[in-house]
């Protein structure tokens, strides 16, 4: 299962439904670190060993391209389906050995 950490703007219901699928997902407002900067972000996640939860896929790629030791980044396509974007996460990692210094893309279907 994965150890997740999820930025400000994503959605509390695919957080939700992260964790009901077994996951152990921490929010930025858990760790009261509103207003970060996207790298400290990313600084935050490597010092806890979480991966990345985001829909700014633009400048988590742009971090990821810069700084690939980190413990994985999954950006995702907004959808309104949450508990369909949660199971396309969990599908995308299953067969994953490690998120370590990875990018995920997690598509909307069609």
């Amino acid at each position: 299962m994965g150890r997740f950490y999820a930025d400000e703007q994503f959605p509390y219901r695919i957080v939700e439904a992260l964790r009901e699928l077994g996951h152990d997902v921490l929010t930025v407002q858990a760790t009261d670190n509103r207003g970060l900067s996207d790298e400290d972000v990313l600084a935050f996640a490597i010092q806890e060993n979480r991966t990345i939860l985001t829909f700014n896929r633009r400048h988590f790629i742009r971090l990821h391209n810069q700084q690939l030791n980190h413990a994985g980044i999954v950006v995702c396509k907004d959808d309104p389906d949450r508990e369909g974007i949660a199971l396309r996460i969990n599908a995308a990692i299953a067969a994953a050995e490690t998120l370590n210094g990875m990018l995920i893309r997690v598509h909307r279907p069609g």
